[in-house]
């Protein structure tokens, strides 16, 4: 299939279809005993409620989908853009802020909610413009059930034609770490580009057998929506988890070979594997030590001697192997997306065998930039750029981005899509360098780099990457814009008291510059989450909102 001829994203959908078996299973939820959907069960039930969804709306309305991950999210989304709507996936996790201020800014004229829970987090909000609610289970209030409408006979086969490049597909609100969610209005190209690049990557991964991925990520974020196109030209079979909470062990029953996450998803796996590592002694400890020893030889395509491929060879047996096992038995790449992954995280995992691949992007570039490739991983750096899109470095050194994968811009904020596209460049806000071998180095966020008094730029992510690092501090906080040095917050068990992390701490700084250290932190027990504001969907600091909440107790420090 080639992609570049492809005129939508149902275009390549329906291309798809027609090749592949249709009795094969596709998706499903591991929530529902169902059997999984197979791609004949999926493209019928599309073409049902694309029938339905025409009846409703006019070409170009926007159709707003509130729901957790499941086969009928994947068919909603088909179904809006091929009865000429434009897709608004919203996170279940927003404020009840943000729901208004969504509702009024794009204005939808027809809901899909999943269940009674969803709907109830916007019900207040919705007004006339709102012509039906289709909800996924029954409402206490009028609506159409899904179940019913996909139980009718099939009145129409309708593929939509007339379907461009340079038309909007859906709009994805990025949560972002400060103010009012912004529209990102995504093309069917853009999408289309990136999945051309991205199926270039995974061509190693999905010669030998079909691909299986565990998705867990909102399928309302940028980098989770895509992926599902790219799934659709790979044949994937996909799983849709319960939970973050049940994720391991829906490894185990899925037995992805593909996952996509964000970078908190590899800290805590790195937490929970090395305080395994930890507990062991004698023999065991001297053969983990052998295997992160030589798996990261192997990552940096240093040459083994004779004895070393022997002990690696029993670390591939007695350890690898074992941890592997742990996720299924199949995994051939972690990709990580969605902020910086440690390099110290991305290290360790690649070493004890689960492949990981770091990836960059953000949602106005829909969303992938760039990723390691299989064979040639550099943890240090978010790999070469796809070839569907330029990246150069301008010369404060924010990385620029140019192809058809840029957004459209934001939903009714001609001033912002002005401020960030110039002359077709995507200014990221994001700082970065490119290496002698092009690939892509992320150095920090234009925004949240820490200016102190003396005029030295910080990096905050990098530091609160290091403290996270320890397996008894839990999350960090880094702050000291415009002051003489950084203070921290610290959140971690009750039972680690002050003079326990302070040790910590001053055993972190000596691997930090004299800029970089912390000379002082308040400890919290309290998380940052999503629930409380402090974490957007995809599991980043809200800065702005934290500062807010603990001002004080930071200021008190100086």
């Amino acid at each position: 299939m080639e992609i570049k001829n492809l005129n939508s994203l149902i275009d390549l959908y329906f291309n798809k279809y027609a090749i592949i078996n249709k009795k094969k299973p596709f998706l499903k939820w591991l929530k529902s005993s169902e059997r999984p959907h197979t791609w004949e069960d999926v493209t019928l039930n599309i073409f049902k409620l694309t029938s339905k969804i025409k009846s409703l709306i006019n070409d170009g309305d926007k159709c707003l989908i509130l729901s957790e991950n499941r086969p009928y999210w994947f068919i909603s989304d088909m179904a809006i853009m091929n009865a000429g709507g434009i897709s608004v996936p919203i996170f279940t996790t927003y404020s009840a802020n943000d729901y208004k201020y969504i509702l009024e800014d794009c204005k939808p004229t027809l809901i899909f909610v999943s269940n009674q829970n969803q709907f109830n987090k916007i019900k207040k909000f919705i007004n006339n413009d709102i012509k039906k609610i289709i909800s996924f289970e029954k409402l206490d209030t009028d609506s159409l059930l899904l179940g019913e409408i996909l139980e009718k006979e099939i009145s129409e086969k309708i593929i939509n034609k007339d379907l461009k490049r340079n038309m909007p597909a859906c709009i994805i609100y990025t949560s972002g770490t400060s103010g009012n969610p912004k529209g990102v209005v995504l093309s069917h190209g853009g999408i289309l580009s990136n999945c051309e690049g991205a199926v270039e990557l995974l061509e190693t991964l999905t010669e030998k057998r079909d691909p299986v991925f565990l998705t867990w990520l909102p399928l309302s974020h940028s980098y989770e929506h895509t992926v599902q196109f790219i799934q659709i030209i790979v044949g994937a079979k996909v799983f849709y988890a319960e939970s973050l909470e049940k994720l391991i062990s829906n490894m185990v029953t899925a037995k992805p070979s593909i996952m996509t996450a964000v970078p908190r998803f590899y800290q805590n796996l790195f937490t929970k594997i090395n305080m395994n590592f930890e507990k062991q002694k004698g023999l065991k400890r001297k053969l983990i030590n052998q295997t992160l020893n030589l798996g990261k030889k192997i990552l940096k395509k240093e040459e083994l001697n004779f004895s070393e491929k022997i002990i690696n060879f029993l670390c591939e047996k007695l350890v690898r192997k074992k941890i592997r096992d742990q996720f299924g038995g199949n995994l051939q790449a972690f990709v990580s997306g969605g902020g910086a992954l440690d390099q110290n995280i991305g290290e360790f995992l690649n070493a004890v065998g689960l492949p990981t691949l770091q990836g960059y992007g953000l949602t106005e570039a829909s969303p992938v930039v760039s990723c390691n490739v299989p064979d040639l991983v550099k943890v240090d750096s978010v790999g070469p750029p796809f070839r569907t899109n330029k990246v150069k470095i301008a010369e404060d050194g924010e990385i620029l981005i140019k192809g058809e994968n840029v957004m459209l811009g934001y939903l009714n904020l001609k001033d912002e899509t002005e401020k960030v596209i110039k002359d077709g460049w995507l200014h990221t806000g994001d700082i970065g360098e490119l290496d002698d071998s092009g690939y892509l180095k992320i150095t920090d966020r234009k925004k949240d780099i820490i200016v102190n008094l003396g005029g030295d730029n910080i990096s905050p992510s990098k530091i609160e990457n290091i403290l996270c690092l320890n397996e008894n501090i839990k999350q960090s906080f880094v702050y000291g814009d415009k002051k003489n040095y950084l203070v921290a917050l610290i959140v971690s068990e009750k039972e680690n008291n002050k003079e326990k992390i302070k040790l910590i701490i001053e055993n972190i700084n000596k691997n930090l510059t004299l800029i970089e250290k912390i000379k002082k932190f308040v400890l919290i027990h309290e998380e940052f989450t999503i629930e409380n504001g402090m974490l957007t969907p995809t599991l980043k600091l809200k800065r702005k909102e934290i500062i807010k909440n603990y001002k004080q107790q930071l200021e008190n420090l100086y």
